[in-house]
């Protein structure tokens, strides 16, 4: 099995400290012609005009909230045939066995703590992806919350239709569906438990829409934290803030990509804190505004609510390491989370386009592997090396 490997690079910052700066010496003009300790005053609609000239213009925060849940949900409930016939079917699974990974290991822990019943927060749920791993993983209550509300229904309904199909001998967890802004809504208040704690909370490719503002990001932490145990878990998946501006600085234009994924910004050279906005679009999957999320400030704001940082790593690294495990190979071959190469019994490779396989080919001979090799194309190791893992705790 192989993965292209890209470093992590520096995102370039400063863009708070500057504006702290100009903030700073508009004050100081303003002070010094405004005229104190006793020199003669300009006339205040005079210092006003001056004043305005000297202020730098408020930025127009622009809400994506409903460009988001209107794209999710316009989208198409597919079947598994035609799901297995998208350009990116073996990156959706691997994305999909990762979180796998990811989830199970943290229920391990949480049992492992001693909890005898788990209660867990999936935040932006979308139409019920990780249903079967909370099955699978035996949890007794789930809460599943999403500003989408089609994809909220869809959810429901898959578990419902899971709870009818269920072995008489299962006892299924309880469920709760709750259609809400979560970056904007107190979700304790629309919880049916007003008393209810969280072991985990899971929250997979949705954060980055939060970080349109401060108040946004802050209220999305708010909800992912404040209900958690001590010891509980704040666990997800986002887009990697220093990986995209190193590709973008990297281009000869405000784009790049390739023929499976596009992110477009309006601008580089500067990325402010929040609302530095930037568009992304997978295939047929994902056609949205998202923001991008400097972990710094992330993990500095998350300290607010008691939480501190235990992993944070790219896929790259991710799949490095578990990989080496049995059991997650296991269930890799079982989720087909990487395509054979070269194809065995007259199948065909993921694209035909020229290229996307070389780096598989160079592996072979480089680390003397023998074919058929598990892999991804090209294009798909890109998209998906884009994204980071990150597992929060709560301090007791």
């Amino acid at each position: 099995m192989e993965l292209q490997s890209a470093k992590t690079e520096t995102l370039k910052e400063g863009a708070g400290q500057r504006r702290h700066e100009e903030e700073e010496g508009g004050g100081q003009r303003r002070h010094e012609e405004g005229g104190g300790g006793g020199g003669r005053q300009k006339a205040p609609m005079k210092r006003r005009q001056e004043e305005e000239r000297v202020s730098p213009p408020k930025k127009l925060v622009i809400d994506h909230s409903g460009k988001v849940a209107s794209h999710y949900n316009s989208l198409q409930e597919v079947g598994l045939a035609v799901r297995s016939q998208s350009r990116i079917f073996f990156m959706r699974n691997f994305n999909n066995w990762l979180k796998s990974v990811l989830i199970g290991e943290i229920l391990d822990q949480v049992r492992g703590s001693g909890s005898p019943k788990v209660s867990v927060l999936d935040l932006g749920c979308g139409k019920g992806g990780d249903l079967l791993k909370w099955r699978r993983g035996g949890i007794n209550h789930l809460v599943c919350a999403d500003i989408a509300g089609v994809s909220v229904d869809q959810c429901q309904s898959r578990y419902e239709d899971m709870k009818k199909k269920s072995q008489i001998n299962e006892k299924l967890f309880s469920a709760q569906f709750i259609n809400a802004d979560c970056s904007k809504e107190v979700l304790s208040e629309k919880l049916d438990d007003p008393e209810l704690l969280f072991d985990i909370c899971s929250c997979q490719f949705v954060y980055h829409y939060s970080f349109e503002s401060e108040q946004k990001a802050d209220m999305m932490l708010r909800n992912a934290c404040e209900r958690l145990k001590p010891g509980g878990y704040f666990i997800g998946t986002t887009p990697d803030a220093f990986e995209l501006v190193k590709r973008l600085e990297a281009s000869d234009s405000l784009s790049f990509g390739n023929e499976v994924f596009k992110v477009s910004f309006q601008s580089k050279g500067f990325y402010p804190l929040f609302g530095c906005q930037y568009h992304f679009s997978l295939e047929d999957v994902v056609d949205v505004p998202e923001s991008l999320v400097y972990f710094p400030l992330f993990e500095h704001m998350a300290k607010r609510y008691n939480m501190r940082l235990v992993v944070k790593q790219r896929f790259s690294e991710f799949f490095e390491e578990k990989v080496k495990k049995e059991n997650h190979r296991s269930l890799m071959m079982k989720m087909m989370a990487l395509q054979p190469f070269p194809c065995e019994d007259g199948g065909r490779q993921a694209t035909d386009s020229r290229g996307e396989y070389d780096h598989a080919e160079e592996h072979c001979v480089r680390a003397g592997v023998q074919l058929p090799l598990g892999t991804l194309s090209r294009s798909e190791w890109e998209a998906a090396s884009i994204y980071l893992v990150f597992i929060f705790q709560k301090m007791s």
